[in-house]
């Protein structure tokens, strides 16, 4: 019987010694056959997995080097199926600490995660749950964990699962982040998981957003490389003051508010460069929240109307129109005009704002008593031909270019256009009839403070790239002017507002401006009673380092941009010259004179 036993062990060695032979032959022959290569080109597909890398978003900071627009982390909530230990742990602790996430609600939201942990992984083993959670979001779901486990204790039988996150997946990625919430909501903008957005995060959004790169990565972790290094996106740096432009929304606010407006703009531009300061809109959106951007912006309001919306200005564009005569030398600072209270063009009466007759008066006279017939007047004697080519040289209806998403041309009917007729002529003299935005219109007059030029408006300083930094240099776009004609009309309004003591001076300061109040147009004509208040004005006369404008939209306190929108220039610029350290012009001049 022994040997019997030998002979069958020493048979299963044989066949197994054959069998480890046949492998390591065939095993040595895949090794140098043909088809090696070609398996081991097969085996190189396998070693790594295509990940595709995002960069950070650049980020977006004021002139001073104030962080506006930044990144934080953020997490993407999923279950995966496979590890669902107890899927109410899971429902209970995700429906209570991402109650009022969004747009999650947790009357529906408990049982439909529950539903979800509660699946067999037939065909998905992973479930995406909620993204741009927080970090706060996520201890807050090992804290309703804990006091699941507190609430339940006890009332479970032995065989019923514990409470338990397990299944529970976080990978955490950037989201936007906007430190000063509501501050240059307006200019500043977002973008939207659809790519829709608005200002400058939706003008450079391709520069900021970065390439993304597509990356072959090991999987043997034994094996691992460097991560290669994505750029990240490009950095702005805004030319806006963020001091000065939570200054100016202040008062906006408060100039609405007291005055019972619909709305409100206020811009405060640098005529040398172009540069936008400060540009304050209503309303106003928490960026960090912009996913209730339907519920601050009603239909058809402009996100930011200092850009998108156009409307009638009114007696502030007298000011082109007389810039205009000035430099075609149609009149003189010294020109007489009689005002007799009406002046017909075109087939239509023109009155003045009070409907009264003002008699013998200068040019400066027409300005101070802001007389729609003397500029009508004006532009008659013009001539239809140079009124519209000084008005298209000043940009009116056409873009500006500015460096935000969303911007409106307006309107400036001419001769030719089906809906010109020769009485638009007289109207538009004192900015009836012409539709014009807020910055079309800054810009415009910018040219009085700028010795006859326009510079392009723009909110962008520089952007930061790769470590280098690139600074956008002010450009001339149209220099419809000489600075003659500039120096002229700039004394004349500011000794308009001297002689007229108006609301809009500010002590130790020479200021030049001009008020405006404008009928707003119904189907039915001007017939509503509501106006648009404004005030554009510029200083220190010798040397302007500012162009600050006022819109207030259908004030309730009074209809007259003299008593509502002249007051709170005044505010803005005796804020402004502290902020923007101008000395009074008695103690400039003396420095500037040694």
């Amino acid at each position: 019987m022994k040997i019997e036993h030998d002979r069958r062990y020493l048979l299963l060695a044989a066949i197994f010694g054959v069998v480890a032979l046949v492998i390591g032959v065939q095993l040595l022959r895949l090794q140098f056959s043909p088809e090696a290569d070609a398996f081991r080109a097969q085996a190189k597909l396998y070693e790594k997995e295509l990940h595709v890398y995002s960069p950070p978003r650049g980020e977006i900071y004021d002139r001073w080097g104030n962080l506006l627009a930044g990144n934080k982390i953020v997490y993407e909530v999923g279950i995966e199926l496979t590890l669902v230990e107890n899927p109410e742990t899971v429902a209970f602790a995700l429906s209570k600490a991402l109650l009022g996430h969004e747009e999650y609600d947790q009357s529906t939201y408990y049982s439909e995660v529950f539903a979800i942990a509660s699946l067999e992984p037939v065909t998905r083993t992973y479930w995406a749950v909620a993204d741009y959670v927080t970090e706060e979001e996520v201890a807050t779901l090992k804290r309703w964990a804990e006091e699941y486990q507190v609430l339940y204790a006890g009332q479970t039988s032995k065989d019923a699962p514990l409470p338990s996150l397990r299944g529970l997946v976080y990978r955490s990625h950037l989201m936007r982040s906007y430190p000063e919430n509501e501050l240059a909501a307006n200019i500043i903008g977002f973008v939207n998981r659809k790519g829709e957005g608005y200002g400058v995060e939706m003008k450079f959004d391709e520069m900021m957003a970065g390439a993304s790169e597509a990356i072959w990565i090991l999987r043997d972790p034994n094996k691992a490389e460097n991560m290669p290094r994505v750029e990240q996106g490009v950095d702005l740096i805004l030319t806006i003051d963020r001091q000065i432009q939570d200054t100016v929304e202040e008062i906006l606010d408060q100039a609405i508010d007291v005055n019972g407006a619909e709305g409100g703009v206020i811009i405060v531009l640098d005529p040398k460069t172009g540069e936008i300061i400060a540009m304050a809109t209503t309303p106003r959106l928490d960026l960090n929240e912009y996913w209730k951007f339907g519920q601050v912006y009603p239909s058809g309001t402009p996100f930011n109307p200092a850009v998108s919306e156009d409307y009638e200005p009114g007696s502030v564009f007298k000011v082109l129109t007389m810039a205009a005569a000035l430099d075609n030398e149609t009149v003189t600072p010294n020109t007489e005009f009689y005002d007799n209270g009406v002046f017909e063009i075109g087939g239509i009466t023109i009155h003045n704002w009070n409907y009264g007759a003002w008699g013998p008066q200068n040019m400066q006279g027409c300005m101070q008593h802001s007389l729609n017939v003397c500029l009508a007047w004006i532009a008659s004697e013009m001539g239809q031909n140079d009124f519209y080519r000084y008005m298209q040289a000043f940009g009116i209806g056409h873009l500006t270019g500015v460096d935000m998403a969303g911007e409106v041309s307006g309107r400036l009917k001419i001769p030719g256009d089906d809906d010109w007729f020769e009485s638009d002529l007289g109207t538009n003299a004192f900015g009836q009839g012409v539709a014009v935005t807020p910055l079309q219109l800054v810009s415009a007059i910018s040219a009085v403070a700028n010795d006859g030029k326009i510079m392009a408006p723009h909110v962008l300083r520089a952007f930061v790239d790769r470590g280098y930094q690139y600074t956008v240099p002010p450009q001339v776009v149209r220099a419809p002017i000489s600075a003659e004609t500039a120096k002229i009309l700039s004394d004349m309004l500011a000794a308009s507002l001297e002689e007229e003591a108006s609301d809009a001076l500010v002590e130790g300061y020479r200021v030049a401006g001009k008020t405006g109040t404008a009928e707003i147009p119904t189907p039915l004509g001007y017939t509503s009673g509501e106006t648009n208040a404004s005030f554009v004005g510029w200083g220190p006369v010798d040397d302007p380092r500012f162009v600050v404008y006022v819109w207030l939209k259908k004030p309730s306190s009074s209809p007259w941009g003299s008593v509502v929108a002249a007051p709170v220039f005044r505010q803005v610029v005796e804020r402004l010259v502290v902020l923007m350290n101008i000395p009074p012009d008695d103690i400039r001049q003396a420095l500037t004179s040694q």
